[in-house]
């Protein structure tokens, strides 16, 4: 509490010095081409300054500036700039006519900003990828996001596997993800980073640790919204991949936009499979001439995926009741084959999983509402979602793909199963934008979710029943402030959190902590945070933002996965004081040159931190509290831009989480106070270049070369306070590189990309020495038609 006290009396004292400011004008209209078509990503700048600013993709835009005389200069690649001498005394609209060029236009300064640009330089601590650079790339967006400053994510195997993703030390159910503001849950359990179509992506916004409000979540660690692509023209795009260990991944995107009525229909697909028959080394099997085990090398056998994503949306926009109304239906589909356990000396051989859901969801947005300035987006969704887990045989297999009858099952450990799980899904969403004036505004946002739990066995007659249900409202309210041309913006903001719960199941008590839960509860828990930026010159900016989070635990924490994790009912939330402290800035040292640079500390302090502790026997887990959890960190990237042809990226990222429970139940002190807690990254990095050449072989075209290196440090598999240090188990260090080349022609129509992963074949560990995929090679052709 005096860290926040001491940083809302410096915002206050920097509010009230913003409000002396001089208010500013508004420029405002929309761009069209000489067919009245809406133009986006047209710059709008003021001529021989660094203000100016992007139309969105209904051509819109608005531009503050200083009132007086100016030059205002409206450009587009393709098309003839506009140059426009005013003399502005008061707000007003301004719309523009581009014409196409028929030549080709020299390069030009770009005074204004993406919306990438613009989130990152936010008050919050925040990644802003965008993903049009990359499009054409082979890689999944879990392969995207891992590249990025203070983000881990750790595979538990190739194509659809496991995965977890930490941003600054907090991971797995910490971070919330969404899809345009709606969580990303709504398309199903088995949607995820690692299968939802790149392709229909425009940017993916990565929050760390202090979260807006207006997304309206729970989330303790940070959150990742996916923002999917908003043109207004027609366009297909289709793309098909293949490679190592028989991987195919198809995806199409498809819009056809009615000009009359505003209709837009948009259908989307996604395929992947893979048989993830990759070679694990090193792997124990028994010998019969020493009658011992030995290492060898051998290939993954029972590891086949699919994953099937299709979604169509029909909707209007730039009427006079909506912006955008939509409506969309969505189905998902998994089919996974289980190899190991949570160990890789745990081998499975005929345990499979499997999922499927249905989706229906609508999405309104309103600018203007019944009075001027007020902004209304809304979307309501319901999913139907099904898994089922399907572990029958009495088998106990090596990696010799052998096996010897057991008296067992192979994921339980105890008789057979065929467990379903159905979750059907909830969620309500609304949020109301109103603009005092150009320097003030407020915003309310309100998230219902609601999750049921229907499970049940078709072999297990012993198995119990239950159909449980957690609700959560959670309602944020934010005020935000913009002064001195948006040098000073503050955010102050505040979220309720009413977590409603009821439980039913009973059997394993003794494990899941049934008996000591009442059936029915219902409580509230208070949240609040602050962040504020500062632009001293283009170079310097700094940025702090604080926030008071609390997360609720979710169904996979609170009632397992009918397998491989445990229920625990008596999780308790978790909460976190997160405090972001970030320097960043942009530098233009020669014409075409452009250093990005960004440098931040955090500090995390996690009570009753969600944690899940893995049986090695079993190889299973239950998730459980730990009473404190004090993390802190370091990380820092720098970008170099040469005429949009060279550029080179490096980051590194350093985090320490501490165990800050001093004594035990019994009242002795605890081994391990003052730990870092183990199984987890704590020091990592990345260097990245890309160069493209220009009109190469033919026309239009784009020959862009890359190379990745990622580094991991070596950590300890369990608390360095047991054992002895030396013969302590330890992920040991990794060192992975990646390198890529893609060729596009006819202005990005036709695309071929090659790459090749994990270059020198490194041996790759993640969760708990889980093997990852050696050397593997992939080719993807795309079609864009536009």
């Amino acid at each position: 509490m005096k860290v926040f006290s001491c940083v809302l009396f410096m915002l206050t004292c920097l509010s009230q010095i913003g409000i002396m400011a001089q208010n500013k004008i508004t420029l405002s209209g929309k761009v069209t081409d000489q067919h009245g078509a809406p133009l986006s990503l047209v710059t709008i700048a003021v001529e021989n300054t660094s203000s100016g600013t992007y139309t969105d993709d209904n051509g819109r835009y608005s531009l503050q500036v200083i009132p007086g005389k100016h030059t205002l200069v409206v450009s587009l690649v393709g098309y003839q700039t506009v140059k426009t001498p005013l003399n502005i005394q008061q707000s007003k609209k301004l719309n523009f006519t581009l014409e196409e060029s028929s030549v080709v236009l020299n390069s030009v300064e770009v005074y204004g900003k993406t919306q990438t640009q613009k989130v990152k330089e936010g008050v919050f601590s925040v990644n802003a990828l965008d993903i049009k650079p990359i499009v054409n790339s082979l890689n999944n967006l879990n392969d995207l996001i891992n590249r990025t400053t203070g983000i881990k994510v750790r595979e538990e195997g190739g194509v659809g596997s496991d995965f977890d993703l930490s941003i600054n030390g907090l991971s797995g159910n910490s971070v919330r993800y969404f899809l345009d503001g709606m969580p990303l849950d709504t398309k199903g359990s088995g949607v995820s980073l690692a299968n939802l179509p790149v392709n229909i992506i425009d940017r993916i916004e990565i929050y760390k640790g202090v979260v807006p409000a207006s997304l309206g979540t729970d989330a303790l660690g940070g959150a990742i919204n996916i923002i999917t692509k908003q043109e207004k023209k027609n366009y297909l795009d289709v793309s098909y991949g293949i490679g190592s260990f028989h991987t195919h991944k198809a995806d199409l995107n498809a819009q056809f936009v009615e000009p009359k009525t505003g209709l837009i229909i948009r259908p989307t697909v996604g395929v992947n499979y893979s048989k993830n028959d990759y070679t694990m080394k090193g792997v124990e099997v028994w010998d019969e001439d020493s009658r011992k085990y030995i290492p060898v090398n051998r290939k993954r056998f029972h590891d086949d995926y699919f994953s099937l994503f299709g979604q169509m949306e029909i909707g209007f926009t730039n009427k006079s009741w909506a912006d955008a109304f939509f409506v969309s239906g969505s189905y998902s589909k998994i089919n996974k084959e289980l190899q190991t356990g949570s160990i890789q000396s745990k081998v499975y051989g005929m345990a499979e999983k499997e999922s499927d859901a249905w989706n229906i969801s609508a999405h309104y947005q309103k600018r203007n509402l019944l009075i001027k300035n007020l902004q209304l987006n809304a979307s309501i969704s319901h999913t139907w979602d099904h898994s089922l887990t399907v572990d029958t045989t009495y088998r106990q297999y090596d990696w010799n793909g052998d096996y010897i009858i057991s008296s067992r099952s192979e994921i339980m450990g105890r008789g057979r199963i065929m467990r379903h799980y159905k979750r059907p899904l909830t969620i309500a969403r609304g949020n109301l934008d109103y603009r005092l004036n150009n320097t003030h505004s407020l915003n309310l946002n309100y998230l219902l979710s609601r999750t049921g739990n229907n499970r049940y066995d078709e072999v297990d007659t012993d198995f119990e029943k239950s159909n449980d249900i957690l609700a959560k409202h959670i309602i944020g309210i934010s005020y935000n402030q913009s002064f001195w041309d948006s040098k000073l913006t503050n955010t102050f903001f505040a979220k309720d959190y009413i977590n409603h719960l009821n439980i039913r199941q009973t059997d394993l008590d003794w494990l899941t902590g049934s008996e000591n839960v009442k059936g029915s509860t219902t409580k509230n828990y208070l949240g609040y945070g602050i962040g504020s930026r500062f632009t001293v010159t283009a170079p310097f900016s700094i940025k702090l933002s604080y926030e008071h989070s609390v997360r609720l635990p979710l169904a996979r924490e609170l009632l397992g996965n009918g397998s491989t994790i445990y229920a625990n009912v008596a999780l308790k939330p978790e909460s976190s004081d997160n405090i972001n402290l970030g320097l960043f800035g942009t530098w233009h040292p020669a014409s075409g040159h452009t250093i990005y640079y960004e440098a931040s500390g955090f500090l995390r302090y996690v009570d009753d931190y969600i944690q899940a502790k893995v049986s090695e026997k079993e190889a299973t887990m239950q998730y459980e509290n730990v009473p404190a959890v004090h993390i802190k960190g370091l990380e820092g990237e720098i970008r170099y831009n040469w005429q949009n042809k060279l550029q080179l990226i490096s980051n590194i990222s350093f985090e320490e989480a501490r165990d800050q429970k001093r004594y035990k139940t019994d009242g002795k002190p605890s081994a391990t106070y003052n730990n870092r807690v183990p199984n987890r990254p704590w020091c990592f990095g990345g260097v990245e270049a890309n160069y493209t050449f220009q009109n190469m072989l033919l026309p239009q075209s784009n020959l862009r070369l890359g190379c990745s290196y990622q580094w991991v440090h070596w950590f300890f598999l369990t608390w360095e306070a047991y054992g002895a240090r030396e013969s302590k188990a330890r992920i040991p260090a990794q060192h992975i590189c990646n390198a890529d080349i893609t060729y596009s022609w006819k202005r990005g129509q036709y695309n071929i990309a090659l790459e090749c992963a994990n270059v020198f074949d490194k041996l790759a560990y993640d969760n708990y020495k889980l093997q990852k995929p050696g050397r593997s090679f992939f080719a993807k052709f795309r079609l864009f038609i536009h």
